[in-house]
């Protein structure tokens, strides 16, 4: 909405839309701007000034741990668990920090097969600092980040995120002597995706986007996990791992409808853009098999499904009983929307609201969902009981029978024009009875 009004004849007039200076916030900020002003200012102030803040010698606080929490996490093998509070580049970083007694081998999505690591973790950097010194990109970031915490990067294996390390989840499952534990940090509210339904715009093979890579910043929308057991995996148990625990991620998502970011309307998403994963050697009984039907398997997958549930709701609020006016905004929808399209008074938008805070009536929404994803993968075909669903909910909030407009919104899926139109027929039918009834009372 935003970018088609600067297309607007004489927005294109202004320096900030032809240099391309456009910047976005999160509606927490901008839209209660009073209540975060000192965050936000700091915030723009870094977007505006991105070389002077990423200027050594402009900088007022030395880059260093500032404090230390213990984190308990229970193995053999670790020698220390943390969380670690740093400053780096002015602001405030946030870290898990886990020593291991002796070096491992360790599997990381984001660098591959490391050998000899002694610390692993999981480092936020905040969103201020996202577009600071951006050209140096992943290696500049890891440098900066080991030299703050008095690191070293031979031995040391890190994943980054803009998920707040204080809404960290430590989830473990337990099987006789098996243990597991899933240490994620996730957020979806900026760049979730649906793996095969979105589209990638990054395409690395083309030397004209290296400007683009460098200046890509992290998204806060990040799930990132890491795997511990008390046992020794094999590199074959480590490898599928991967598999058990994205596999669960994606289940979790789906369970909580996680939306595509970039197909809300249509598609539920399966994860994000920048995830990634770590799995630790770890020491006792040698572990082989870590697939589906393996309980070393079963356990990864719980401990990743529970950890990233506790994760979302820490850091996006996000739960499996969230409200249905949370779910239409998940879809880029809302009951003032819905009056705008169909050119009604501002009160629909109120009775729309009035309405869906009935059980009956937002659970009829909520099965349009399902049926909505249904319909769009060809899992469902005959629309017709649909149709006469959405009538008889029409026909009872107009108190007689109507007839279904659907919702004129392209965007919309169809199943989801149908149910929101008969919200919307059956409110404006209601009106309709109330002004007839008026002009016939003496």
């Amino acid at each position: 909405q935003v970018l088609s009004i600067l297309s607007q004849p004489g927005w294109g007039d202004v320096d900030a839309v032809q240099d391309n200076r456009i910047i976005f916030f999160p509606c927490d900020l901008t839209c209660r701007a009073s209540t975060h002003t000192g965050y936000f200012v700091s915030w723009l102030a870094a977007r505006l000034y991105e070389n002077e803040f990423a200027d050594p010698e402009q900088l007022v606080l030395p880059a260093k741990v500032v404090q230390k929490r213990e984190l308990e996490i229970d193995y053999d093998y670790i020698a220390q668990a943390e969380k670690v509070y740093s400053d780096i580049l002015d602001f405030r970083n946030k870290s898990v920090l886990i020593k291991l007694k002796e070096p491992m081998t360790i599997l990381s999505t984001l660098e591959g097969w490391r050998q000899d690591i002694s610390f692993i973790g999981n480092h936020y950097f905040p969103p201020p600092s996202w577009g600071l010194d951006h050209s140096q990109g992943l290696a500049g970031l890891r440098k900066r980040t080991f030299s703050a915490l008095g690191l070293k990067e031979e031995d040391t294996a890190m994943l980054f995120t803009g998920a707040d390390i204080d809404n960290l989840a430590v989830a473990t499952a337990r099987y006789k002597e098996m243990k597991v534990t899933a240490l994620v940090t996730a957020g979806v509210k900026s760049n979730a995706v649906r793996m095969a339904g979105d589209v990638g715009a990054y395409y690395e093979l083309d030397e004209l986007n290296e400007l683009d890579k460098n200046k890509k910043e992290e998204k806060p929308g990040t799930i990132n996990i890491i795997l511990l057991t008390n046992t020794t995996l094999s590199k074959r148990a480590m490898t599928r791992a991967l598999i058990s625990a994205v596999e669960a991620k994606t289940a979790a998502l789906q369970d909580l409808d996680i939306r595509s970011t970039a197909t809300s309307k249509i598609n539920p998403a399966t994860g994000t853009g920048t995830d990634n994963i770590l799995i630790v050697q770890g020491t006792g009984p040698q572990i082989d098999a870590t697939g589906g039907h393996t309980k070393m398997g079963e356990l990864i997958a719980r401990a990743v499904y529970d950890g990233v549930n506790e994760a979302l709701a820490k850091q996006n609020g996000i739960t499996s009983n969230r409200s249905i006016f949370a779910r239409l905004k998940d879809r880029k929808t809302s009951a003032w929307q819905l009056s705008r399209l169909c050119d009604c008074e501002n009160e629909l938008g109120k009775d729309l609201e009035q309405l869906l805070l009935q059980p009956g009536y937002s659970s009829f929404i909520a099965a349009a969902f399902a049926i909505s994803d249904h319909y769009e993968r060809g899992l469902v075909i005959d629309l017709s009981s649909f149709d006469t669903w959405c009538r008889t909910v029409a026909s009872q909030i107009a108190g007689k029978e109507v007839d279904v407009k659907e919702v004129e919104d392209p965007d919309q899926p169809l199943v989801m024009r149908k149910a929101l139109g008969a919200l919307v027929t059956g409110l404006q039918q209601q009106e309709q009875c109330k002004k007839n009834n008026n002009r016939d009372t003496p």
